[in-house]
């Protein structure tokens, strides 16, 4: 007599991929290495010219004061260069501040380096041998202060730079004087007094009491990997989730920004590297 055996269960068929999270919205700026438009071999170069401050500090322990600081990956890659120094990084937005501070972690930098959570305004943090400001002057000032801010965030860096420092100021300046239809393209009430051109930005960092030891200007490249970089984690949600509940806000205003870079400031609004150095209050007579 057969017996009919039952038939082995079926195994359960493996899952489909899952795509990634729709979450509350994008992700926020993952594709960005620097807050900016900043290459690597620029920074590699500026990071050079500022480290040789920290090594003449007494036991190469010189600090370093990142203002806006962002996730500061600058910072970070300073205190790479100099390993007895140490830096503060100080901004207002959290999440940035919390990428930094893993970062430093997995760099192996954590007990070096603070990120705090505060305003650049007044700050009190200075002295430092290393001054980073890329971006930020207008944190240095109060809020309703007018543009263009430059000529007072350089007079308030020259007082949190310590004797033989080095500042790195990346500042806007205008690359020409945008036309009315430029700046109606740009972000709202935008006006020619905003930004300095190139040759006062230099000005006002002397008349602040500082010798440019370098000026250099992010090119097209920088920008158009900065600009795409900017909105890529964006683009890349809104065309997995378009009904998401967010989409609408999120792709509005990717859409207004890719505007403003590709009909307004491209070509227009330009980033200076500043590298300066303070003047000393030594006074005496030299021979000549």
């Amino acid at each position: 007599m057969t017996t009919t055996q039952p038939a082995p269960a079926a195994s359960p068929s493996p899952e489909a991929p899952k795509a990634p999270e729709a979450t509350d919205g994008p992700p926020r700026l993952t594709r960005l290495t620097f807050h900016g438009p900043l290459s690597e071999a620029r920074a590699t170069r500026i990071v050079g010219r500022v480290a040789e401050a920290l090594h003449r500090a007494p036991g190469g322990k010189g600090t370093v004061l990142d203002l806006g600081c962002g996730w500061g990956e600058l910072l970070l890659r300073v205190l790479e260069a100099a390993p007895a120094a140490t830096g503060i990084g100080v901004d207002l937005n959290a999440e940035d501040l919390a990428r930094g501070r893993a970062a430093a972690q997995a760099r192996g930098l954590g007990e070096r380096v603070q990120f705090i959570e505060e305003s650049a305004t007044d700050t009190a943090r200075g002295p430092a041998d290393v001054v980073l400001c890329l971006s930020s002057a207008h944190t240095l000032l109060p809020a309703d202060a007018s543009p263009p801010h430059t000529a007072d965030a350089l007079h308030a860096l020259r007082r949190l730079v310590a004797p033989g420092g080095r500042v790195v100021l990346g500042e806007g300046f205008w690359q020409h004087t945008p036309t009315p239809a430029e700046l109606a393209a740009m972000w709202p009430d935008a006006e020619t007094g905003e930004h300095l051109c190139l040759g006062d930005l230099a000005d006002a960092a002397v008349a602040a009491g500082f010798r440019p030891l370098w000026v250099e200007t992010a090119d097209e490249e920088e920008w158009e990997e900065f600009e795409s970089g900017y909105l890529a984690d964006t683009e890349e949600w809104l065309a997995t989730y378009p009904a998401h509940p967010k989409a609408a806000e999120a792709r509005d205003r990717a859409d207004r920004h890719r505007a403003m870079f590709l009909r307004g400031y491209r070509r227009v609004l330009g980033t200076a590297y500043l590298t300066l150095v303070p003047v000393s209050g030594n006074q005496g007579n030299y021979p000549r």
